[in-house]
């Protein structure tokens, strides 16, 4: 009964126990904040001597810069197949190498490459059915001509 500790925890709030030990893989961190003691009548806002923090574990993220590829984008070709010869065949072709510049930017070496490579066949092939087109409109012009 004369016991030192029993008066002093008579009026306030009964000492926190150590927590349980932990295993060494947490998945949070825990930090505990203690408040200064009281000594006055019991204060409900003070009489929370622990307030747990739970944090989520930091990772550390790397950011690796990413090194642009260089395909070429034949968009100038695109372009002016795209104005010039066959308009559908053209905006395909200018998509893709639109797509090509993208990818380029984004370090993707084999996407570049395969629509590098597709927005040329493209491009080629609009430039062909224009020529096309232009001696095929030339010839009948001169028919049309020679017939009246």
């Amino acid at each position: 009964m004369d016991d030192p500790n029993d008066e002093k925890t008579q009026g306030s709030v009964p000492a926190a126990q150590d927590p349980p030990p932990y295993s060494d893989e947490q998945p949070y961190n825990v930090s505990v904040l203690k408040q200064p003691p009281h000594d006055g009548p019991a204060n409900p806002a003070t009489m929370l001597q622990y307030q747990p923090l739970i944090q989520p574990q930091q990772h550390n993220i790397v950011i690796v810069p990413v090194q642009p590829t260089n395909e070429p984008d034949y968009l100038a070709y695109s372009i002016f197949t795209m104005l010039c010869c066959c308009l559908p065949l053209g905006i395909a072709a200018l998509v893709y190498s639109i797509q090509t510049r993208d990818a380029n930017h984004a370090g993707n070496s084999a996407e570049a490459r395969k629509k590098s490579r597709m927005a040329q066949i493209l491009a080629h092939t609009a430039l062909g059915v224009g020529i096309v087109l232009i001696i095929v409109g030339i010839v009948l012009r001169v028919i049309i001509i020679k017939n009246d």
